[in-house]
């Protein structure tokens, strides 16, 4: 089975850990270029970040500028036929699951059944009390968001929920998702993220661990859904097709000729796919790829030259 590779979009967040000086004067018809050859590049997904507001303590680093993913993912659905659409990963805590499964169940209809429904705890704590969410709570807040979610994207137009956060039934909701099954990745890489993807995710999103890390997180992974499916979880916990992610180094196809940072890796294609091919003896099923560029035109040339020159290799 070959890896599977998807991108997290530039411009449409700008934290200075990633963002190019390019992306400042970006905008749509970038995001568009972009999304439109990823797709001709064969690229398995869109990604899109989700942060509602930043505060300036942490503006210089994370920047103020996060477009928010259900409208950017819808934007480029219309842009495109095939290539999925991933939020990478939606604080869901921060919103009630009904009004969340609404926007991202109209996502999915109208997209004909691409979304990929990524989610994460959230770490930005003045977001939290603005909309008034208790951020120490955010672990237990997420867990019940994600119960609350398979319910409320589910076949059922009214679908039903009891829980100690949230309590909702006999309230209908259309058009529903195009998907019989919305895929819910879960992001993060603390034990408690990671055993919150294994045990009610259907995939894992990993939060940029390093290579050495992989493996013991892979394991305990497959452990604990082992684990899960031996004690015969009544919830389907822990059973199924489950996705793992990983986020590779940033890359550069061929001789740069500029400095592009001592973690990114370059070279021909072929050296390029032998590094990657690690990664999915480890048992990564996708990987989530990051190019160096100086310009969008840069950018999605080394896009095209991973689909048409590397991505035959993996």
């Amino acid at each position: 089975m070959s890896l599977q590779y998807g991108i997290q979009l530039p411009v449409q967040s700008q934290s200075t850990i990633y963002a190019e000086p390019w992306e400042a004067a970006a905008g749509p018809d970038d995001l568009l270029a972009i999304a439109r050859a990823a797709e001709r590049a064969g690229f398995a997904y869109l990604a899109s970040c989700d942060h509602v507001a930043i505060p300036r303590r942490l503006a210089s680093a994370m920047s103020t500028v996060w477009y928010d993913p259900v409208a950017t993912l819808a934007f480029l659905a219309a842009a495109t036929e095939r290539i999925r659409l991933l939020s990478h990963v939606a604080v869901v805590g921060l919103r009630h699951p009904l009004l969340t499964a609404k926007q991202f169940a109209t996502l999915d209809h109208l997209s004909g059944g691409r979304l990929i429904l990524g989610v994460g705890a959230g770490h930005v704590r003045e977001e939290f009390e603005a909309l008034g969410v208790d951020f120490e709570q955010r672990g237990p807040v997420l867990d019940e968001c994600i119960d609350a979610l398979r319910a409320a994207l589910g076949p059922d137009e009214y679908p039903e929920h009891h829980g100690k956060l949230y309590d909702f039934g006999g309230l209908g909701q259309r058009p529903r998702p195009t998907q019989e099954h919305v895929p819910v990745w879960v992001g993060g890489s603390s034990p408690a993220a990671v055993r919150r993807a294994a045990l009610r995710g259907d995939g894992w999103l990993p939060q940029g661990d390093p290579r050495d890390r992989l493996p013991a997180q892979i394991a305990r992974i497959r452990r604990l859904r082992e684990e899960a499916a031996r004690g015969g979880a009544a919830d389907g916990c822990g059973q199924g097709p489950f996705t793992i992610g990983a986020i590779a180094e940033p890359l550069y196809i061929g001789n740069p000729g500029w400095a592009v940072g001592r973690r990114t890796l370059t070279g021909e294609p072929e050296q390029l796919a032998e590094s990657l091919r690690a990664y999915q003896a480890m048992g990564v099923h996708q990987l989530q790829v990051r190019f160096r560029s100086r310009s969008r035109t840069e950018l999605t040339d080394q896009m095209e030259a991973f689909g048409t020159q590397v991505a035959r290799l993996l």
